[in-house]
């Protein structure tokens, strides 16, 4: 993959800005106390030469040292070297505080962005990438302020040493500078050719995130079907490719290294050696051969400093590109300012509704799946519709739609006669509640994980678990309300999980209710007493139930039957027995099964 070094640089340079506006008062102290430190370090030069010329050069003439020249020598190097050290803790401390801020202030805007983006976006993207994109690529980023307030202190550094060197003897000094430039050269050839080599890295860490966060939340299935070496094989192998992109990175600056490293001490032995020569020839004196040569030493690490930036330039350029996708990707739900009605119970009515998911092959090609046909529903307030209809036929999307998950295509989903899409924003979730077959569990108590942080009685949430039948083994539990479910409600059944995710939605009194398939996990005598609990209980909420068991489906005012993601009939369960031939299949299937059961049961009985 070719770079444009110029052009990455100037790129680079503009997102490193979009930090400093981000933290400009950290960021200018770290660049005082860098300066500082530059300015220091040229001085200790001076310092050195001067000590050298006043007090070392007469101490060796005369064969012995006076006090007062050793506190002279001292007090020079010593109070330079302190101004020094306060200059390198300003801008460490201050660096610091500079790349953590703004690293957390965009693991929060992007947090946010996941936030606002809706289902269909989400759907499109890997979780382990989007948990990269929040940490490896945020830190990726935004590392260069470590290097960065250094090497601006470096160039202040840099123009008094020249300045410094051309006034002791401008040969020398000429000669010196030959090793900024070849450093420069060097460093700039060195960011060519990491470019690519950090790209592939980053982007491999996010597949490494990827897919060990597959593996974590499939551990259930894996240690079930006996997967664990599947899994362990599939992460080795992309860990694998990670570590030969890290390898070879790592090459790379190992064969710049040296050479970065070699430059100022050829740098410094061409000095000392013209300087020999210029001694002896009276040119110059001791003191100020000695006073470049040091001054050579000392500005070179410094000046690799601005190598360091150099070099986490193209990270920062490869981490930005992936954050910002995130930040500029569309997509967002729009919302207007209408309001819903207040009252009782709500009607819910999707109209002419389309919808489709992206779908991409192996070779990443990506086309569209209609899920969604042209469906027209409604549900009138105060009545509980049951959808059927086999698997893969558009329920659970249907359900999305109706909250306002997703956006239709084409068609328009309302409430009360109300578009969703010009409700105010928190005006659906106000008014309706989903329970999801996939229910989740936070890591929190059973009182946090059916209040969800919204302040509630202790009566108002027991109440709400009575009507969901799990007030009986939440009184059970060690600590009752207070007791800590385990991260995804690992410490209970998953019958148990969807009758707290019911009580959580029960609890805040939604004028629409939307189970999808939400009870599927307990048993049918629960399931009556929770159906007839909500029938009871929520006289002011309109049901919309997606269901498979006739106890279900007996209990709706209306069926609508959906195949294929089209409505192909709606009415009473009798009604719907005697002229849909789907429905009818679907329904009686268990029971038909268990008399051609009982039937063949019953000839082997007479053929014996």
């Amino acid at each position: 993959m070719p770079v444009d070094a110029a052009p990455s640089l100037r790129r680079a340079l503009r997102i490193v800005w979009v930090g400093v506006r981000r933290e400009p008062r950290w960021f200018a102290f770290a660049v005082a106390g860098s300066t500082l430190y530059g300015v220091m370090t040229v001085l200790t030069a001076w310092a050195i030469g001067k000590v050298t010329r006043e007090q070392v050069q007469p101490a060796v003439a005369a064969g012995h040292a006076t006090a007062h020249q050793l506190w002279a020598t001292f007090g020079w190097v010593a109070g330079v070297v302190c101004l020094n050290v306060v200059g390198v803790v300003i801008r460490r401390i201050a660096a610091g505080y500079t790349m953590y801020n703004v690293a957390a202030q965009f693991r929060r805007d992007v947090t946010r962005q996941y936030l606002r983006l809706p289902l269909s976006w989400h759907h499109r993207h890997p979780s382990g990438q989007l948990l990269s994109n929040a940490n490896a690529d945020v830190e990726a980023t935004w590392n260069v302020f470590a290097p960065l307030p250094m090497a601006l202190g470096v160039i202040v550094m840099l123009v008094a040493g020249i300045v410094q060197m051309v006034l002791v003897d401008p040969v020398m000094a000429i000669i010196g500078l030959t090793v900024f430039p070849a450093l420069f050269l060097a460093n700039m050839v060195f960011q060519r050719a990491m470019s690519p080599r950090i790209a592939r890295a980053q982007q491999l860490r996010a597949e490494v995130s990827e897919v060990a966060h597959e593996s974590f939340e499939a551990a259930l299935v894996v240690k079930a079907m006996g997967r664990e070496q599947q899994e362990a094989d599939r992460f080795e192998e992309v860990t694998r490719r990670l570590q030969s992109a890290n390898v070879e990175v790592g090459r790379t600056r190992g064969t710049f290294d040296p050479v970065i490293e070699a430059i100022p001490t050829l740098g410094t032995l061409a000095v000392l050696a013209v300087g020999t020569h210029q001694v002896a020839s009276g040119a110059l004196q001791p003191a100020e051969v000695v006073q470049i040569a040091y001054l050579i030493s000392v500005l070179a690490f410094p000046v690799r400093a601005l190598g360091w930036v150099l070099g986490e330039l193209p990270r920062t350029v490869v981490g930005w590109d992936r954050v910002d996708g995130v930040l500029r990707a569309r997509g967002a739900l729009t919302h207007g300012e209408a309001t819903l009605p207040q009252g009782s119970s709500a009607r819910s009515t999707l109209t002419g509704v389309d919808y489709s998911y992206e779908v991409v092959d192996e070779e990443g090609n990506a086309s569209q799946f209609r899920a969604i046909h042209d469906v027209t529903i409604d549900v009138p307030a105060g009545s509980t519709v049951a959808l059927v209809g086999p698997t893969g036929s558009g329920k659970s999307t249907l359900t999305n739609l109706t909250l306002r998950l997703v956006d239709p295509e084409r068609g328009t989903v309302s409430i009360d006669g109300v578009d969703l899409r010009e409700v105010a924003r928190g005006g659906v979730p106000a008014a309706a509640a989903l329970v999801p077959q996939q229910t989740f569990m936070f890591d929190d108590s059973v009182r946090g994980n059916v209040t969800l942080g919204v302040e509630r009685t202790d009566e108002e949430v027991w109440h709400a678990l009575e009507v969901s039948q799990a007030a009986g083994f939440v009184r059970a539990l060690p600590a009752g309300l207070d007791t800590h479910v385990g991260e995804r409600g690992a410490s209970l059944s998953g019958g148990q999980r969807q009758r707290i995710a019911l009580a959580r939605a029960v609890i805040r009194s939604p004028r629409l209710l939307v189970l999808d398939d939400a009870t599927s996990a307990v048993d049918p005598s629960v399931e009556q007493a929770i159906l007839g609990a909500l029938r009871r209980s929520s006289e002011g909420t309109t049901v919309l139930v997606v269901a498979y068991r006739m106890s279900t489906i007996t209990l709706a005012d209306e069926i609508v039957y959906v195949e294929n993601g089209r409505v192909l009939d709606h009415g009473t369960h009798a009604e719907l027995l005697g002229r849909c031939a789907g429905y009818e299949r679907l329904v009686t299937a268990y029971a038909r099964e268990a008399a051609e059961r009982a039937a063949v049961a019953s000839d082997e009985e007479v053929s014996a």
